[in-house]
């Protein structure tokens, strides 16, 4: 219960970022980086009397209809429900706090705050298993019917909106929106490896017992233990390896060096750990 409340929670705080970027910096620019937003942004501004955040509502709405058609029941209730409270976000900020020029005249500095501040609302999103749905749903259904994958059909999808922004708001916009959507994906996947990046630790002491004893005791990890040869010296040595959240890697750095400083040890990132103590799969 406590997990579902914590997920709830950063759910929410990820589509607050979203719909902070959406309204503060996407809106007020015309920016279009694809997306149900980029679509709502487009679409009101022929329908001058709805907001975004009402068109968003009305293009998920749209889309779900088409989607269990095409589909059926292929949706989370995690995706269902980010898709209606980003639309929801979007409507209140729009109304707090209603802007109709750009915050700076610095456009390429608005792109950046349109791109960072939705790339980590959406990073902390999918990291839950969720998404902001919307175009999502586009994607499966070519998917479905074609020979493209899901990935190839959202970026298509989501091109064809940025294209759409150069159309009707002119070519610098949809320079913008093309580039904008280009690096959005690649901060995503930069700040989603920084949400799970752990370390991986693999030792090789005289103090191996003790080592084991304080990973498994006091750090609360598990550990494999495996046998090798040095190339060098022929003995057989016992081998360490371990997985561990950043601040439990500096607890064992530091505890190895208090008690063998001719440990020999690597450490490396792993982008992203499943399994007990960390992600479920």
């Amino acid at each position: 219960m406590k997990k579902h409340i914590m997920d709830f929670i950063l759910i929410n705080v990820g589509l607050l970022l979203v719909g902070i970027g959406i309204c503060f910096f996407k809106i007020p620019n015309n920016f279009a980086t694809g997306g149900v937003s980029g679509l709502a942004i487009i679409a009101s501004s022929f329908f001058k009397d709805i907001d975004v955040g009402p068109m968003m509502l009305i293009i998920n709405i749209v889309l779900l209809i088409v989607g269990f058609i095409f589909l059926g029941r292929d949706f989370g209730s995690k995706t269902m429900y980010s898709s209606f409270a980003l639309s929801g976000i979007v409507w209140a900020i729009q109304k707090m706090y209603p802007l109709k020029h750009s915050l700076t005249d610095d456009m390429m500095l608005e792109l950046i705050f349109s791109i960072i501040f939705p790339a980590i609302g959406s990073a902390l999103v999918f990291n839950l298993n969720a998404s902001t749905g919307g175009t999502d749903i586009v994607a499966k259904i070519l998917s479905k019917h074609t020979n493209l994958n899901i990935g190839k059909t959202l970026l298509l999808t989501d091109f064809l909106i940025a294209a759409g922004a150069g159309a009707v708001f002119g070519i610098k916009i949809g320079m913008y929106s093309i580039l904008g959507l280009s690096l959005k994906a690649f901060v995503i996947d930069l700040v989603m490896e920084g949400f799970n990046v752990s370390k991986q630790f693999v030792i090789i002491s005289s103090k191996s017992d003790e080592i084991k004893e304080y990973i498994v005791s006091q750090l609360n990890r598990g550990a494999t233990i495996y046998k090798a040869e040095g190339a060098f010296s022929h003995k057989t040595e016992d081998v360490i390896s371990t997985v561990l959240n950043r601040r439990q890697a500096i607890k064992l750095r530091n505890y190895i060096r208090s008690i063998d400083d001719s440990a020999f040890i690597t450490i490396s990132n792993t982008s992203e750990t499943i399994g007990k103590g960390f992600r479920s799969i």
